[in-house]
C-alpha cells in the first residue's frame, strides 16, 4: 500500500514539472507586446490615423452634391388679377369710345372686365452639382501633410508603448530572478547551517562545548526560515504579477537566465547618432514639423479661393419640364476674416517657434540622459565584478572560521558572523546582476536601441 501510494506521489510530481512551461525574457516580452492593452490602443490609434489621413486625400477630388425639392403649397405662388384695356396707351382711349358706340356692351366687356390667373401651387426641383476646388491656399496640400504626420506621430507613440511594456516586462523578470537567487543563497546557507548544526550538536553531546553555542546556530536557522517565507510570498506576487502582464495562463512556469557576469562591457553609442534614432526625439520633429503646417494653413485660411464646377438642373415650375446645364468658377475672397486671421498667424508662429525651442532643449537633455544612463552601466558592472570577488573571499573567510572553530581556536559567533557574510555577499552579487541588467535596459531604451542590439 505504501509502495502504491509512494508511485501516485511520484507520478503527481511528474506531472506538475511537466506541465510548467519554461519561457526566456524575449518569450515574455513577445507575450506582453501581445497582450497588453496599452500596446492595442496604440494599434487603434495608428488606424485611427491612417483613416484620418484618407479621408484628408478626398479633398483633393470634386465635392459632388444633389438636391431635390418637391413642394405644394396651399395657396398658388404667383397670382395676378388686371383689366385688358387698362393695358392699351392712352392714346387709343378717343378709338375705344368710338368702339364703345359702334359694338354691343356684352363685347366691350371683354376688354373691361377684369382677368385673374394663378401659378406654382405644385412644383418639382433638382440639381446635382460638382465643384472642383483649383486654388484653396494649400490648405487642401497642408492638410493632406498634417494628417500624415499625425499618422506618424501614433506610430511612434506606439513604439514608445512598445518600449515601456518591454520595460517593465524586462523589469518584472529580472525581479523574480534576483528573488529565486535569493532563495537559492538561502537553500545554500540552510544546508550549511544544517551542517554547522550537525558538527555543534556532536561537540555538546561529548561535552566538548556548552550548549549556548547550538542555540545560537538554531536562532540563525530560525531567522534563514523567516527569510524563506518572506522571499516565497514575494515571488508569488511577482509571478502573479508577470502573469497578468504578460497574459500567461497561470503561475506555474519557470524563466530560464544566465547567472554569469558579461566578460565584456556593452559597447559605448554615439549619443550624437543615438539621438536621431530615439522615438522621443523623432516625436519631437514631428511636433515641430506640425507646427509649421498649422502656421502654413493659418495663412491659407486668409486666401482667397478658387473652384471651377458643372451642374444640372431641373424643374417644372411653369407647369413644364425645363432641364438645363451650365458651368460656373467661384472666387471667394475671406475679407471680415482678416481682422482675426492675423492674429491667428501670429500666435500659430509662436507656437512654431516654442517648438524649435523645445525641440534644442529637449534633445539636449535626451544627449544628458543617455550619458547618465551610460556611466550607471559603467558603474553596475564594476559592482558585479566587486560583487563576484566578495563572493570568493566570503567563501575562504567561511572556510578558514569553521576550521578554527572545530579546532577551538575560534568561537561560534564568529562562525556565524562569517556564515552571515557569505550570505550577504551572494545577496549583494544577486542584486548587482539583476541591476546590472535593468541599467542595460535603461542605457537601450534611452539610446533607441531595440532588442538584440548593441
Amino acid at each position: 500500500m505504501k509502495k502504491i501510494s509512494a508511485l501516485i506521489v511520484c507520478l503527481v510530481c511528474c506531472c506538475t514539472a511537466t506541465s510548467q512551461r519554461t519561457y526566456t525574457l524575449e518569450q515574455l516580452k513577445d507575450s506582453a507586446l501581445h497582450h497588453n492593452i496599452a500596446i492595442r490602443h496604440a494599434q487603434h490609434s495608428i488606424e485611427a490615423a491612417i483613416e484620418q489621413r484618407k479621408e484628408a486625400f478626398t479633398k483633393y477630388f470634386p465635392n459632388v452634391s444633389a438636391m431635390g425639392l418637391r413642394f405644394s403649397a396651399s395657396k398658388h405662388l404667383a397670382k395676378m388679377s388686371f383689366k385688358p384695356v387698362d393695358m392699351l396707351p392712352k392714346s387709343v382711349e378717343p378709338f375705344m369710345a368710338a368702339l364703345s358706340e359702334m359694338l354691343p356692351a356684352n363685347t366691350l366687356s371683354v376688354l373691361t372686365d377684369p382677368i385673374s390667373f394663378a401659378m406654382i401651387k405644385n412644383a418639382t426641383i433638382g440639381s446635382l452639382r460638382a465643384v472642383q476646388p483649383v486654388f484653396a491656399g494649400g490648405l487642401i496640400i497642408n492638410g493632406n501633410k498634417l494628417a500624415k504626420v499625425g499618422e506618424d506621430v501614433s506610430r511612434l507613440q506606439l513604439q514608445l508603448s512598445e518600449n515601456e511594456v518591454e520595460k517593465a516586462t524586462e523589469q518584472y523578470f529580472w525581479q523574480l530572478a534576483s528573488l529565486q537567487e535569493k532563495m537559492k543563497t538561502l537553500d545554500v546557507v540552510d544546508t550549511l547551517l544544517s551542517d554547522i548544526h550537525k558538527d555543534v550538536d556532536v561537540a555538546v553531546r561529548a561535552g566538548v562545548i556548552m550548549r549556548n553555542d547550538l542555540l545560537r546556530v538554531q536562532l540563525r536557522q530560525n531567522d534563514i526560515e523567516s527569510q524563506r517565507l518572506k522571499v516565497q510570498n514575494n515571488i508569488s506576487i511577482v509571478r502573479l504579477m508577470l502573469t497578468q502582464y504578460c497574459g500567461l495562463p497561470d503561475t506555474s512556469f519557470v524563466i530560464t537566465y544566465q547567472t554569469d557576469a558579461p566578460s565584456v562591457l556593452l559597447s559605448h553609442q554615439d549619443h550624437e547618432q543615438a539621438l536621431l534614432e530615439t522615438a522621443e526625439y523623432q516625436l519631437l520633429n514631428k511636433q515641430v514639423e506640425a507646427a509649421d503646417l498649422q502656421k502654413k494653413i493659418a495663412v491659407g485660411q486668409n486666401l482667397p479661393t478658387v473652384a471651377v464646377g458643372a451642374a444640372y438642373n431641373y424643374h417644372n415650375l411653369m407647369e413644364y419640364d425645363r432641364s438645363y446645364g451650365m458651368v460656373f468658377a467661384t472666387v471667394s475672397v475671406p475679407i471680415s476674416d482678416w481682422w482675426g486671421g492675423s492674429h491667428n498667424i501670429k500666435r500659430r508662429k509662436i507656437e512654431y517657434l516654442q517648438a524649435q525651442e523645445q525641440l534644442a532643449d529637449n534633445a539636449e537633455l535626451l544627449k544628458i540622459r543617455m550619458q547618465k544612463a551610460w556611466n550607471n552601466v559603467e558603474e553596475a558592472y564594476k559592482q558585479l565584478l566587486l560583487a563576484q570577488r566578495s563572493i570568493e573571499q566570503a567563501q575562504e573567510n567561511l572556510r578558514l572560521h569553521r576550521d578554527y572553530y572545530r579546532a577551538g581556536i575560534s568561537r561560534m559567533s564568529d562562525l556565524l558572523e562569517a556564515q552571515l557574510l557569505y550570505q550577504q555577499s551572494l545577496d549583494k552579487h544577486t542584486d548587482a546582476f539583476a541591476n546590472y541588467h535593468n541599467k542595460l535596459l535603461e542605457y537601450r531604451h534611452s539610446t533607441g536601441q531595440r532588442d538584440g542590439e548593441d
